[in-house]
């Protein structure tokens, strides 16, 4: 137990050098980058959501190169296909067929605009986000350890986008929705975009202490209490049943499944040591529910007709 304790202080002072260190690049964004680091840390994944412009490539590549991970970009254009992420078999000057691993043999692949490509593309992740392998002509291959999958989508662009199926949106931990920047965020951004310096970066950690670090999540002890309140949370969004809330029968056609149970646990859990307590309360659970349930609600009808978002809904099951 002491050193797990030791290792939760270590963890409380590493997240205040991530933040130092990512900031020197990126400006501003500290719940994206908490929750970002949050997602890693869980042996999960994020989607990004946000307009043009808002650095989320940026803060990925920053990201991978403060916690000294291999990074792949893919960018998902609709004539992209499964191989193109995955790899292929293909014949070698002595006539055998030999893998050509994708880009997806990576810690950190950078799924760009993934809505801009077929379902059938999209699909081509699942195996690899949920088992940490991807198999080719009945063969298996295991990813590289850590691996996560961070995507980005621009919410206001729809011509030549296709809707990310609800089994692939359930394997993001995270939806992450990217605001603009400050008045005074952005006379930063501009002050250090449009000159020659360019920052340098340390690495703050490695593989295996990130590793590590995962875990330790997974170690944290939590009490019933909180256990309760994430399953009833999760239950109070599904309409027509025992458990529902009023609002969510007006408001909501479908609901979270048992997965968002898991990921209201374990980001309360992580949540807890980033902000250095040894075990998490319901405010942490509240603290990782937004951009945990809001991508597993389906709205009705008239929550579109009075303008209601899965956010303001969410915030009233509270």
């Amino acid at each position: 137990m002491s050193d797990q304790v030791n290792q939760a202080d270590k963890l409380f002072k590493i997240f205040d050098k991530l933040q130092s260190e990512i900031g020197k690049v990126i400006v501003g964004q500290e719940d994206v980058i908490r929750l970002v680091l949050t997602s890693i840390f869980c042996q999960s994944h994020s989607l990004l959501v946000g307009v043009p412009g808002l650095a989320k490539t940026l803060l990925i590549q920053t990201i991978s190169e403060v916690l000294e991970l291999d990074f792949n970009r893919v960018q998902f254009t609709p004539d992209l296909m499964p191989s193109d992420i995955i790899g292929a078999e293909t014949l070698n000057k002595d006539r055998e067929f030999e893998f050509n691993k994708g880009p997806i043999f990576a810690n950190i692949i950078l799924a760009d605009e993934i809505n801009r490509t077929p379902p059938k593309t999209q699909a081509a992740l699942l195996e690899a986000m949920q088992e940490r392998s991807v198999t080719i002509a009945g063969k298996r291959y295991e990813l590289d350890k850590p691996f996560f999958v961070l995507a980005t989508q621009n919410p206001i662009d729809q011509e030549g986008t296709y809707p990310l199926p609800e089994a692939q949106l359930d394997r993001f931990m995270f939806n992450i929705q990217l605001d603009y920047p400050s008045y005074e965020e952005e006379k930063e951004i501009i002050k250090r975009t449009t000159g020659n310096s360019k920052p340098i970066l340390s690495s703050i950690l490695n593989k295996k202490e990130i590793i590590e670090i995962q875990n330790l999540v997974r170690e944290v002890p939590v009490t019933d209490n909180v256990i309760e309140y994430a399953v009833t949370l999760t239950q109070k969004t599904r309409p027509n049943r025992e458990s529902s809330a009023e609002i969510t029968n007006q408001y909501v056609s479908w609901g979270a499944g048992p997965r968002a149970a898991q990921f209201l646990v374990l980001g309360a859990k992580c949540n807890a040591l980033l902000r250095g307590k040894y075990s998490p309360d319901i405010e942490d659970v509240q603290a990782v529910a937004i951009p945990i349930l809001s991508h597993r609600m389906v709205k009705n009808y008239k929550a579109e007709a009075e303008g209601l978002t899965t956010e303001d809904i969410i915030r009233k099951l509270f």
